[in-house]
């Protein structure tokens, strides 16, 4: 075999794997946009309801406090939590 045959071949070979990653990239956003625009246009199924008053918040503090000390090796007192947000 030649050596430019060689050469031509990979070269031709690793271009048309990036063409076809290409193109697979744009037909996955495609897909993507669509079904966002699907999910926007159907109305919101749940309310904005008010949170609910945590039962027990202190008792869910200290095992977030106790947690936190425990992952990061310390002492429970050297940690203080100053708020709580739902997601």
């Amino acid at each position: 075999m030649n050596l430019g045959f060689v050469v031509l071949m990979g070269i031709g070979t690793v271009f048309f794997g990036l063409i076809c990653l290409i193109v697979l990239s744009y037909i996955m956003s495609a897909i993507c946009r669509s079904t966002e625009k699907q999910t926007e246009a159907a109305p919101a199924a749940v309310s904005a309801a008010p949170a609910a008053a945590i039962p027990n918040r202190q008792a869910m503090i200290a095992a977030i406090a106790a947690a936190i000390a425990e992952e990061e090796g310390t002492d429970l007192t050297g940690i203080r939590i100053l708020s709580v947000k739902q997601l």
